[in-house]
């Protein structure tokens, strides 16, 4: 997986197109990857799940098409475009694809910096 440097601006065009649904499949594409963050874009044909898992960094979850049960730390929630989460480090999380989806996850580095601690 490549780096993208966090002092350069990236522009990445046509995403959509470059990953489409796929029937009976999850597919993804890491957008930006650099020390700081982590955006990936994935699609999920209806039925395609990703079981409960965690990541050590905050996660910004943004279901950009479709329909989703997301459930965060055993609790069922029902997204439709437009709906965002945030995910703690460490939070439980799984997810079913309703209807045929598309989600971009923006992962966070949360050691650099533990802003609850200063404010």
């Amino acid at each position: 997986m490549s780096t993208t440097a966090v002092s350069e601006s990236t522009v990445v065009l046509n995403i959509n197109e470059q990953l489409p649904v796929v029937t009976e499949s999850t597919t993804s594409r890491v957008i930006v990857n650099n020390p700081l963050l982590r955006v990936v874009d994935f699609t999920f044909a209806a039925g395609q799940l990703l079981t409960e898992h965690s990541s050590p960094r905050a996660v910004v979850v943004t279901l950009l098409d479709g329909e989703m049960d997301f459930e965060v730390e055993g609790r069922s929630n029902i997204l439709h475009a437009g709906d965002v989460i945030y995910l703690a480090p460490d939070a439980r999380h799984a997810l079913t694809a309703l209807t045929d989806c598309r989600m971009q996850l923006v992962m966070v580095d949360n050691t650099a910096h533990d802003s609850s601690a200063q404010h």
